[in-house]
């Protein structure tokens, strides 16, 4: 399962980007994407799924 870290995380909007750790790659996520509560600077496992605009993180867990 990938590694990053979340970068940006707007809770209001309910989207972000986390920077893959294997690729240096910003993949985009969206709230219904997270299974729990993220925040910018924290570690974490995800999935990544083609979206309609790139790819996005699923399945998102801090570490």
């Amino acid at each position: 399962m990938p590694r990053g870290t979340v970068k940006f995380f707007n809770e209001s909007k309910g989207y972000g980007f986390i920077k893959s750790a294997e690729t240096n790659q910003d993949i985009f996520v969206h709230v219904s994407g997270l299974n729990h509560k993220v925040n910018e600077g924290d570690n974490v496992t995800f999935e990544v799924k083609e979206g309609k605009r790139g790819l996005n993180a699923v399945n998102v867990q801090a570490e």
